[in-house]
């Protein structure tokens, strides 16, 4: 496990801080970005195991995030989970439409959060 990195988009700084908490705390590398448009730059920069974004951003929302990670080359087949407020299936379908591999409703629980992260990275 050791070794798995994260990237955590969100504009909420709290929430960033809480999945940060919550996956290093099980070993996890977690990298923080405060947007989609900052999540697509440490993308680039780097190679993430898992992301998970926010779908409401401002700049660059969740949605339009998962799209360019899609079309960039090492972002394919990436696990990306959308970690969001909406919960309705219109905007999930728009998610999964995507490319969003899963979705989970805020709030969230950490036993939560680690059990879903360690299903799709280990």
């Amino acid at each position: 496990m050791a070794g798995k990195k994260i990237l955590a988009v969100d504009d909420s700084a709290s929430v960033r801080k809480s999945i940060s908490f919550i996956l290093s705390q099980e070993g996890y590398e977690v990298t923080e970005a405060v947007d989609g448009v900052d999540g697509v730059e440490k993308a680039k920069a780097d190679k993430f195991n898992l992301v998970i974004t926010d779908i409401n951003m401002p700049n660059m929302d969740g949605i339009e995030l998962i799209k360019n990670l899609r079309a960039m080359e090492g972002y394919k087949f990436t696990p990306i989970i959308a970690l969001t407020t909406e919960n309705q299936n219109s905007k999930m379908d728009e998610g999964k439409a995507a490319g969003a591999t899963g979705w989970i409703v805020k709030p969230f629980t950490s036993d939560k959060l680690i059990a879903i992260v360690k299903k799709i990275v280990g």
